[in-house]
């Protein structure tokens, strides 16, 4: 008798976004279909934004106040040790001992990283005011250090920046290590808190941002009307995965994971085939059992530019022809989260495959399809400057 396959299954799901803290409020807004955008004032223009709603703010500075050393750190990382603890916590991974857990290794990744912070201690630098923890603070490594002192985890820890891909790739890297025996347990995930005035300015400066300030929809990815609506939201993510041989019915496991890249045709990357997208999609339906390659959805990546949204739409086209499966996102609901932005369509992913329902998008757009009859694998795609794609297809035990 063949050995039975093993598994890269998610034991827990940790997340806080405008549409809420944890599963059950985020679960609420989705099936609300309400988009959570404000509008801020930046250099005299008002600007669309999704922030944290306010019961979300408030438990992440429960958080902030637990433990004085917290003041000192970013709100990337204060968003990536709530994500992470309550993946690890629904995982049965939290425990109140001191003793790091070896075989538990951390893998949290961010486009921009300590954006908040550093814009602090770079005016405090032109003040000549310069901090001593300046530098302990804004490095990247902040991201998978601090998860890993919340959690008690001991083993392998690795923060990186693959720009908006970089959510997947830490599932990625999860998967492989797992397989590899270099870890027994892992938590991957993204994290982003790029609504500070430099960070938006730079997104302006590329030309992509949404003008759409009075919209209920500044972010219309698939949108009929040809224009950028690109519009930042900041959140995070974060998934225990464990590789297990026969798991139960009804559990979640990541079934395949495909990456792509292209060289550089522009300063975003991406041409017009989405060849990156092609290559990553590809890659990852090859992963699946030769005689069961359906994928019921795709959630795409799509911010809401017309380039890269009309890209990827022609990758899929290209890769599935005319058995294309239906395809949703929900950056119009929390807008482009960047680094994290992969990591909470994940976790929209989980959504769908537990309750069976996604949200139509209200507003002119190009989607002509009709809801699957069941939604039983999730492809979930992500690209970002330099040419770069991923692609996740998650999957519930039958």
């Amino acid at each position: 008798m063949s050995e039975e396959k093993k598994h890269i299954v998610i034991r827990g799901c940790g997340a806080i976004s405008p549409l809420g803290f944890d599963a059950e409020s985020m679960a609420g807004a989705y099936f609300a279909g309400k988009p959570a955008f404000t509008s801020i004032l930046h250099q005299g223009q008002q600007t669309p934004v999704a922030a944290l709603p306010a019961m979300a703010e408030e438990q992440l500075q429960q958080l902030l106040l637990s433990n004085p050393v917290y003041k000192q750190l970013d709100r990337s990382v204060m968003m990536a040790v709530f994500a992470a603890r309550q993946a690890a916590q629904q995982a049965g991974w939290l425990h109140p001992i001191t003793a790091t857990d070896d075989d538990l290794a951390v893998n949290m990744g961010s486009s921009r990283g300590a954006t908040g912070l550093f814009e602090q201690h770079f005016e405090a630098f032109q003040q000549e005011n310069l901090s001593s923890a300046a530098s302990p603070t804004t490095t990247l490594g902040n991201l998978s250090s601090w998860v890993a002192h919340a959690v008690n985890a001991g083993g392998g820890q690795i923060s990186h920046s693959i720009t908006c891909s970089t959510a997947l790739m830490a599932i990625a890297n999860g998967v492989a290590w797992l397989k590899a025996g270099m870890a027994k347990r892992f938590l991957a995930g993204g994290t982003e808190a790029p609504l500070t005035d430099f960070t938006i300015a730079q997104m302006k400066a590329v030309g992509i941002y949404s003008k759409f300030c009075d919209h209920p929809y500044p972010c219309q990815p698939y949108a009929q009307e040809k224009q950028n609506t690109f519009t930042l939201g900041e959140g995070a993510a974060v998934f225990a995965l464990e590789q297990v041989q026969n798991p139960e019915k009804g559990t979640p496991i990541i079934e395949a994971v495909g990456l792509g890249f292209e060289k550089l045709v522009s300063k975003t990357g991406i041409t017009a085939e989405g060849i990156n997208f092609q290559k990553s999609m590809r890659q990852a339906l090859e992963q699946l059992p030769e005689k069961d390659r359906e994928v019921d959805l795709i959630i795409t990546h799509t911010p809401g530019t017309r380039a890269g949204d009309k890209a990827e739409l022609a990758a899929i086209q290209a890769v599935f022809g005319e058995k294309a499966p239906a395809i949703t996102t929900n950056k119009w609901l929390i807008g482009h989260t960047l680094g994290a932005s992969g990591a909470l369509s994940l976790q929209y992913a989980l959504h769908i495959l537990q309750h069976q329902q996604y949200t139509f998008i209200p507003y002119p757009n190009l989607l002509d399809q009709s809801k699957p009859q069941s939604i039983k694998r999730v492809m979930v795609n992500a690209a970002g400057f330099g040419g770069n794609a991923a692609s996740v297809i998650l999957h519930v035990i039958g």
